[in-house]
């Protein structure tokens, strides 16, 4: 009884809808065993490693790097040895997505897992002829990496942006990150581009063996009627035998047109091949552009903003906060302990959370399918980071109850793996507020957009030195001003003004944080 799997597209989270091919980690005809790494996959936020459940041959790649697919879209398939080609096929061309296991946007299980799968049993009819598969030839030992010495010194390589299987490679064969320049997306470094490094350093890296897979055995399924192709195409195929499966399609939205029919026929023929069509020649006058494609998570940015400030009714309160108490208490602290780096980032957050604690009614969330708002016990505080093509909010749990520098060490931690892609999905997922800061980049006031199903954000812009008035006097202090971004359907006008005095309170006397 032959024995067929599908490695499937997992679902990793409750909002979760797709994911995106960003390498394949195994090859055509490696072995795989079960918990091995089989592929790098990009979602919306993170990107994360597909593994597989069961062990055996992989058979067939079906999804491609820079692949977009749904939830429990095939992505590979992994067979017994005995299987043929052609048993494959018809395993890919009839695989159907369960919708049971895809699901819509939101449902299904929340749990994180690894890759899912699908099994299929399939044996031949009494009157089929049963091919007999000849055991695949010896392949010769792969010769043992040299790696060159200038690639196994450096800095700690940690925060290096590298595949989950380049940096265990890494590590296999002693080589430091910092040294190995990345080509992939982001500059992150692949598998491929520490091969490379070492032989460009004189070194050399073991010869992978050419993959096994069964005989070609009818590998061109013999209905073509489903094979999207234009009508002319598909008349010109029928007049000269050609299988429509066999022309590489090269029309709009995948189509096969007449060009890649005469091309099949001249290459199953030994015929010159047909001229391809040139496309129209644009107008000189033609702007100069380059189209950029969106990724995954700026379109899934998009969408959740667009939907905030479509459907949320936002108001702003306006506050303007002295620092330079808090200036003082951060820098005694820092002096205190070299270990210890609290910014005033770390200070806001902490700030915010106390307040969040005796304002209930704004650490909360919205549910609209059920109109009743959920409120949190402890201050759940997501802090936006920007990354490349976009930002994360990796979220400091109960921050209300740590200390500033504990907030101070997991806020750094978060964002370092922020920007490695490294997140797990409950660590930026959820949330019962979120503060955005844009005054490092010299911001002095901005509004956000509410990030559902949180009810309010708090913009914050950058400290600098003004004139204010104290008890009648002229004087210079450090003014930072903050804006509270509020959903008026779950929190009224005064309780985010009594929200935002109260965290000015906290910023403004400091000591009232540690005690």
């Amino acid at each position: 009884m032959a024995r067929i799997e599908a490695i499937i597209v997992p679902k990793w989270g409750l909002t979760m809808t797709e994911g995106t091919v960003n390498e394949w980690l195994v090859s055509e005809g490696d072995t795989v065993a079960v918990g091995d790494s089989v592929m790098d996959m990009e979602t919306s936020k993170i990107v994360n490693v597909v593994e597989s459940i069961v062990s055996g041959t992989l058979r067939r790649t079906v999804a491609q790097e820079g692949d977009t697919l749904p939830i429990a879209a095939l992505l590979g398939v992994i067979a017994d040895a005995d299987v043929t080609d052609a048993e494959i096929d018809a395993f890919i061309a009839d695989y159907v997505v369960d919708e049971a296991v895809s699901g819509a946007p939101g449902g299904g299980d929340v749990q994180a897992t690894p890759a899912a799968t699908a099994a299929s049993q399939s044996a031949p009819a009494e009157s089929e002829a049963v091919p007999v598969v000849a055991p695949p030839a010896a392949v010769p030992a792969a010769a043992t990496e040299s790696v060159p010495p200038a690639l196994t010194s450096g800095e700690d390589d940690s925060g290096v942006h590298a595949t989950v299987h380049a940096r265990k490679n890494a590590a296999d064969l002693g080589v430091n990150l910092n040294n190995v320049p990345g080509t992939g997306r982001n500059g992150r470094v692949s598998v491929a581009d520490i091969e490379q490094a070492i032989i460009d350093g004189g070194g050399s890296v073991a010869a992978k063996a050419p993959a096994q897979r069964g005989p070609e055995i009818n590998p061109v399924p013999s209905d073509d009627s489903k094979v999207p192709a234009t009508s002319v195409a598909r008349r010109l195929a029928k007049t000269l035998g050609i299988n429509l499966h066999q022309c590489r399609p090269s029309g709009r939205h995948g189509k096969v047109c007449k060009y890649d029919v005469e091309a099949a026929n001249a290459m199953l023929n030994g015929t010159p091949a047909p001229v391809a069509p040139t496309p129209e020649i644009a107008a000189a006058t033609q702007p100069d552009v380059e189209a950029v494609p969106m990724s995954g998570m700026r379109r899934t940015i998009a969408a959740r903003l667009q939907a905030s400030k479509q459907t949320i009714p936002h108001y702003r309160v306006t506050m303007d906060v002295q620092l330079d108490d808090l200036l003082g208490l951060r820098k005694q602290i820092n002096d205190g302990d070299p270990g210890i780096n609290v910014s005033v980032n770390d200070c806001v957050l902490k700030a915010v959370a106390m307040a969040l604690v005796k304002t209930p009614e704004v650490n909360v969330q919205y549910d609209e399918a059920t109109q009743s708002i959920q409120r949190f016990k402890n201050a759940d505080i997501a802090v936006a980071v920007a990354i490349d093509d976009g930002l994360i909010t990796p979220i400091v749990r109960a921050a209300n109850t740590k200390t500033l520098s504990q907030i101070s060490t997991e806020m750094r931690e978060l964002a370092t793996r922020a920007k490695s892609g490294t997140l797990k999905p409950d660590e930026f997922q959820g949330g019962s507020f979120s503060i955005s800061n844009l005054g490092m980049y010299g911001v002095k006031q901005f509004d956000a957009i509410i990030n559902p199903p949180q009810c309010a954000i708090l913009a914050v812009g950058g400290g600098e030195q003004r004139a204010v008035v104290v008890d009648g006097e002229l004087t210079v202090a450090t003014v930072m001003s903050v804006a509270l971004s509020s959903d008026h359907r779950v929190i009224d006008g005064a309780v985010a003004a009594g929200f935002l005095r109260l965290v000015k309170r906290f910023i403004e006397t400091p000591s009232l944080m540690l005690a």
